[in-house]
């Protein structure tokens, strides 16, 4: 990252992409009658949603550079939390679907992970360690949902 406007252009980004996704996999699980797994899309949408105006809000000063998705260099060619769409499959499991989500969280908290570790820029720093702990927190929760289902536990919907 050159600067804290690029970081703060690329966490904006991520985020809008992980809330679309998510919100498209809580649809797609909601009009197959997976109402938990949908809860938790649904939430995970949410998050991205506060994490993207919180990313808006520290930026509202500043002049972000408008970039095309062309300009977006992404570690996998696409933004890390866009979840695989392959979990809209009405046919999924729901272990699947927490494994899927699990994966693009983990991708996020990387792709935050790897900013932190290897900029030198102390405000990209600050601001990449809230971030990092943000999407920790996505992951833990997502862990204690994959282990509620494997022990045969109702989900923590309300957790």
């Amino acid at each position: 990252m050159k600067n804290v406007e690029e970081f703060l252009a690329y966490a904006i980004k991520l985020e809008e992409e992980a809330m679309l996704r998510f919100g498209e996999l809580a649809d797609s699980m909601a009009s197959y009658g997976n109402a938990q797994v949908a809860k938790l899309f649904r939430r995970l949408s949410d998050y991205s949603a506060l994490h993207m105006g919180d990313a808006k809000a520290r930026a509202g000063f500043r002049e972000i550079p408008e970039m095309g998705p062309q300009d977006f260099h992404w570690p996998q060619g696409e933004s890390p939390e866009r979840a695989a769409i392959w979990a809209a499959d009405p046919f999924i499991a729901r272990d699947d679907a927490l494994h899927i989500a699990l994966e693009a969280e983990k991708a996020g908290l990387g792709f935050y992970a790897h900013v932190l570790a290897t900029t030198t820029d102390p405000e990209i720093k600050a601001l990449c360690a809230e971030f990092v702990e943000e999407e920790e927190g996505h992951v833990r929760e997502l862990e204690k949902w994959i282990a509620a289902h494997q022990a045969g536990k109702p989900l923590p919907v309300d957790a």
